[in-house]
């Protein structure tokens, strides 16, 4: 058999190249374009669709098994460190008031007011009462406070973490102090305020479900108080062994054990 002629080998080889190509825009035969990369749509659907999702389930639990607004009315006892916590003595028991609203299972904030008595006595001379022991003095402390409160996720903690409510609790607090002196009636009240924060941790107990809850709370306070670098109980010469207290410096430590009752849908 005699070889292909050459223009019969140069019409085979450009017969694909004369194929007519698809039109710009047109979809090849056999392929599919992913609706991801559509310029039209929005790669984000699935997403926004699930958060969404979730986000009312979560209103809706929340609506459920939630607590709105509670009442907290407790007892407590507040002591001190440093010079004060030298110079007084507790006279217990602290009262304790407070409102909280709950924007979520984990977040709650609120507003309240404390109470608290201690006395003390100074039965030397000192430096602003050298020439007569001051004796028993009073001591008031009146505190109002804005607080906020971080519940725990317990979900992967156990049952007992899980009733106990374990939360995180930060305050912003204003205490006024007064100082009668019992023994010196002719001297005026010492009165002054002073501002600072608290700290501390807390857990609730159900009593009723929703309903009402035993709250314990521990507290570090830090207080500016209007007398704390006073220097009139600071040793005198006069003085034999050196009593006094050259400031009154220190923190606070709280402990209240509240009665809880909860509004709730």
């Amino acid at each position: 058999m005699s070889p292909p002629a050459p223009r019969v080998l140069a019409a085979l080889l450009l017969l694909p190249l004369l194929a007519p190509l698809p039109s710009p825009g047109q979809p090849m035969e056999g392929l599919e374009m992913d609706d991801d990369l559509d310029l039209g749509g929005d790669i984000f659907s699935d997403f926004n669709d699930d958060l969404v999702m979730t986000q009312i389930q979560e209103d809706e639990r929340f609506w459920h098994y939630g607590r709105f607004f509670s009442m907290h009315l407790g007892l407590g006892v507040t002591t001190f460190d440093g010079n004060r916590g030298l110079l007084y003595k507790e006279d217990p028991p602290e009262f304790r008031l407070g409102f909280y609203y709950f924007s979520d299972f984990r977040t709650a904030y609120g507003i309240g007011i404390h109470y608290a008595e201690h006395y003390f006595t100074i039965e030397r001379p000192v430096f602003a009462y050298a020439q007569d022991p001051l004796g028993r003095v009073d001591t008031s402390l009146l505190g109002a406070w804005f607080g906020y409160r971080h519940y725990i996720d317990t979900t992967n903690l156990g049952t007992a973490l899980t009733y106990s409510n374990p939360h995180f609790t930060f305050r912003l607090e204003y205490w006024y102090l007064t100082n009668k002196f019992v023994d010196q009636s002719a001297f005026p009240d010492d009165t002054g305020g002073g501002l600072g924060f608290a700290a501390g941790f807390g857990l609730e107990f159900p009593v009723r479900i929703k309903e009402s809850y035993l709250n314990l709370e521990f507290l570090t306070h830090m207080v500016n108080l209007h007398d704390k670098d006073t220097q009139d109980y600071s040793p005198v010469a006069t003085n034999p062994g050196g009593y006094g207290f050259a400031d009154l410096g220190g923190r606070a430590y709280s402990v209240s054990v509240n009665y809880v009752l909860n509004w709730g849908p």
